[in-house]
């Protein structure tokens, strides 16, 4: 038996783009709140915005892709085939 292959609707497109949207809010208050009680030096900032941030929001998308529906395997691939040039 088969398990049928449901597609994400809107409703999981707006809840990806408010989830990450909070993500990165929540990220970037708690970095502010790091920095303003002294635990983070400004060279640590800037490497936590640079680096930090978008290795974190590649974990939460990662996340919220799996948990709404979007998350693909291999069962999803098919074959790809290019016509040939007749000549």
């Amino acid at each position: 038996m088969t398990s049928a292959k449901i597609t994400p609707g809107p409703d999981a497109h707006s809840a990806f783009r408010t989830g990450m949207v909070a993500a990165t809010l929540a990220a970037f208050v708690a970095i502010a709140a790091c920095y303003w009680a002294g635990l983070m030096t400004l060279p640590l900032l800037g490497f936590t915005l640079l680096l930090g941030i978008p290795i974190y929001l590649v974990f939460a998308a990662s996340a919220l892709s799996v948990w709404l529906g979007f998350d693909k395997d291999a069962t999803d691939l098919r074959p790809v085939y290019r016509e040939r040039k007749q000549s």
